[in-house]
């Protein structure tokens, strides 16, 4: 049967040539845009949201070895690129400048001549790495063009760089080490097996990967692959009743034993010592009842710099690794830390920070001060960000008893007094995790539409232990959909919320959350916004990239298993589309590789065909959601939209 997208393509050939040349008073789409529904935008809208699609931010890369300088990403125009900072608060340098993002940037070690970044094309992840030389500005093709290429890992003498790539079959993950200053000595190290390799680190020596093999978001384990020979060995228990997850792994300087990330033996990843000789774990954060979720071991191997996600907020130590004394980094609002490296004098700690009063913006502390320095200011369109909302922590008892939880973000009440249109917006993952972080346009639906948004972790999400990580899993999916249920109770229940007037959205599996909400809970809600979301599970696994299905069967269940199957099809949102009354707005991206495009096209035709509104828009140049600016612009004044004519009428 011919595709929604070339129908919708050919039958919209005159509509989009027209938008070329739009009415003086509406936003022209562009013709890489699919739009169905949508009516044409006022440019008064596009004029009234402006301020909100200005904001910037700043990810922390690199640090240069020798000099105090960094390498981040920011955007200038319409995607983000690399770029080059020299000192906290200085002119940021723009290095890359493609149509496609510029992921990364890593400064080799010791040299600092060269950095390595990665770029896909249309946003299909197939992403390419390439080595940008600083004296030349000449740009190098490292992979082969085709392949997916990830996790690219610089040796610490900067020599060597190693990378995970799906070359051989597209399926499964190799390992491959080149000098990017000389490309022809790229070489497979290891075949291996599945599609969840990656590369933690290099051993001090330069003879060993620390290779990581990802079954899923509770099991992993760890490998030492022999860079010479590619022998591989496993360090870490496999087997028996437990299964257990190692996050992240770096060597110790004597290069005898791993710091590790784990939770093995508990609820909560723990940092821990591994020694490679006899296996046994040293656990050196018992006392901490939340994830370590990253950490940092200095160059000379005495101090590690962790970060630990307490209730979705960072907290920032210092641990001795002789003493394994253990003090915080005071200094920094609430909010979230990622990131963390040090630079190559071990003094100064780079990270990235957000908050919802701050954009993400790169960072660095002195360790020896405790001074914290801002390297990059990112521009919030002009606003002042001390009059957004800051997020409230709250709770909710579910259908079995067990304590949910989420952030919610309230318009001004000086500004919008009574009982507030709400918006429930659910993560994707499913095993993400909502942290209040800087909500960048949805400041826009708080500040000036008066909406409440509400972003609550049902069951599934990461960092409140891994019971409740596999509560979803498989058989126990409709457990999350009810999750949305008893949510829709409590905000009935809260003073600040209308529950007459509630719309849902979210991305990828928060889009099929979204799709499941306007299913079951259609006379409670308003409106449904889902974005590169599932709409039926069986359908996504068999079309979802091939290196990327067993990691997902492990999660939803294997469809290929008769009983799973039957489930899976019953409790499918396009299974059930006769009962979505709501209106919809479906956002899909035509190359996404984790959720195809066929996902959104089969449920907007079928809700379409019983009759309830539906809004489409399709991005032909871009992946699992939208990552130039101008595309980002269109779906947010469409959203505005959709929701003064479905949720504040």
């Amino acid at each position: 049967m011919q595709s929604l997208l070339s129908r919708t393509c050919a039958l919209l050939t005159i509509p989009l040539l027209l938008a070329a040349t739009p009415a003086a008073d509406t936003v022209a789409t562009g013709d890489n845009l699919v739009v169905q529904g949508i009516p044409p935008v006022p440019v008064e809208l596009a004029e009234s949201v402006g301020r909100y699609t200005e904001f910037r931010a700043a990810t922390f890369a690199s640090w240069h070895p020798t000099r105090r300088e960094m390498l981040i990403n920011t955007r200038f125009a319409d995607t983000p690129q690399v770029h080059l900072v020299k000192m906290p608060g200085g002119a940021r340098t723009q290095l890359t400048f493609f149509k496609e993002p510029a992921r990364g940037g890593l400064l080799r070690p010791k040299a600092g001549d060269s950095f390595v970044f990665s770029k896909d094309i249309g946003g299909n992840e197939f992403f390419q790495l390439y080595r940008h030389d600083l004296a030349s500005g000449d740009v190098t093709l490292l992979t082969d063009g085709k392949s997916r290429n990830t996790d690219p890992t610089w040796s610490h003498d900067g020599r060597w760089l190693a990378y995970g790539s799906t070359r051989r079959t597209g399926k499964d993950v190799d390992l491959y080490v080149t000098n990017p200053s000389d490309p022809k000595t790229d070489r497979r190290v290891i075949e291996l097996e599945g599609g969840g390799w990656g590369i933690h680190d290099w051993s001090p020596d330069g003879k060993q990967l620390l290779a990581g093999e990802f079954l899923s978001a509770n099991e992993s384990y760890l490998w030492l692959v022999d860079v010479g020979t590619g022998d591989k060995k496993l360090i870490t228990p496999k087997g028996g009743p437990e299964k257990s997850s190692y996050d992240a792994a770096r060597f110790a300087a004597d290069g005898r034993s791993l710091y590790v990330t784990t939770d093995r033996g508990g609820e909560f990843h723990r940092l821990a010592r591994l020694d490679l000789a006899s296996g046994e774990h040293d656990f050196l954060t018992n006392d901490i009842p939340w994830d370590v979720e990253e950490f940092d071991l200095s160059h000379g191997g005495k101090t590690i710099a962790l970060c630990t996600n307490e209730d979705g907020l960072s907290k920032l130590y210092l641990f001795d690794t002789a003493s394994k004394q253990r003090k915080p980094l005071p200094g920094l609002p609430a909010g979230v830390i990622s990131g963390l490296r040090w630079h190559e004098n071990d003094t100064d700690l780079g990270f990235t920070f957000s908050s919802a009063r701050s954009t993400s913006d790169a960072y660095s502390v002195d360790v020896r001060t405790g001074k914290v320095e801002r390297w990059t200011a990112s521009e919030t369109g002009g606003l002042n960000p001390e009059k957004f909302a800051e997020p409230q922590l709250v709770r909710w008892k579910t259908f079995d008893g067990r304590m949910l939880s989420g952030f919610l973000y309230l318009p001004p009440p000086e500004k919008f007094p009574g009982k507030r249109p709400v918006v429930l917006n659910i993560h994707g993952g499913p095993e993400s995790q909502f942290r209040p972080t800087f909500i960048g346009r949805i400041n826009y639906l708080v500040n000036e539409l008066g909406v409440a948004v509400l972003f609550p972790n049902v069951r599934g999400s990461s960092g409140y232990g891994k019971t409740f990580l596999t509560l979803d899993d498989g058989l126990k999916r409709e457990d999350s959909y009810k999750d949305v249920g008893t949510l829709l109770d409590w905000v009935a229940t809260n003073p600040n919320l209308d529950p007459s007037r509630v719309m849902v959205t979210g991305g990828s599996y928060g889009g099929h959350m979204t799709f499941a909400a306007a299913v079951r809970f259609g006379d409670r809600i308003r409106a449904a916004l889902p974005v590169v979301g599932m709409s039926n599970l069986v359908s996504f696994l068999e079309r979802t990239e091939s290196y990327r299905r067993d990691l997902r069967r492990v999660e939803y269940g294997d469809e290929r298993d008769p009983k799973v199957r039957e489930f899976l099809l019953k409790i499918a949102p396009l299974n059930n589309a006769g009962k979505i009354k709501a209106p919809l707005f479906v956002v899909q991206g035509a190359n996404d590789p984790r959720v195809p495009a066929s996902e959104a096209e089969q449920m907007v035709e079928k809700v379409r065909d019983v009759g309830t509104p539906v809004w489409f828009l399709l991005a032909k140049d871009e992946g699992h959601g939208f990552a130039k600016k101008r595309n980002q612009d269109f779906l947010f004044y469409s959203t505005v939209l959709f929701m003064r004519q479905y949720l504040l009428n």
